[in-house]
């Protein structure tokens, strides 16, 4: 996923667990996972890079959206203080 620095700030813990439960089916534990506690991921197909693609960039949306709104809210809280 391609994120830019500037907006992790706007990055929410269910931003996160969207991505990691779109991923989740490719993961394959070990037959000792118990004891061990790992595993690999599986290649993703091309139908699924393209949807990995599209989320991303919704990602991205999203949060410059979210940016957007809260540069706002701090813009007039900053000018109200100015004023009085």
């Amino acid at each position: 996923m391609k994120l830019r620095l500037d907006l992790l700030e706007q990055l929410t813990a269910e931003d996160l667990l969207e991505e990691v439960l779109a991923n989740n089916h490719r993961y394959k534990p070990e037959p000792l996972f118990t004891k061990t506690g790992v595993g690999s991921l599986s290649s993703a197909s091309t139908k699924e890079r393209a949807e990995e693609e599209a989320r991303s960039t919704a990602l991205i949306e999203r949060l410059k959206k979210r940016a957007a709104e809260t540069g706002n809210k701090s813009s007039n809280k900053s000018s109200r203080s100015k004023k009085q």
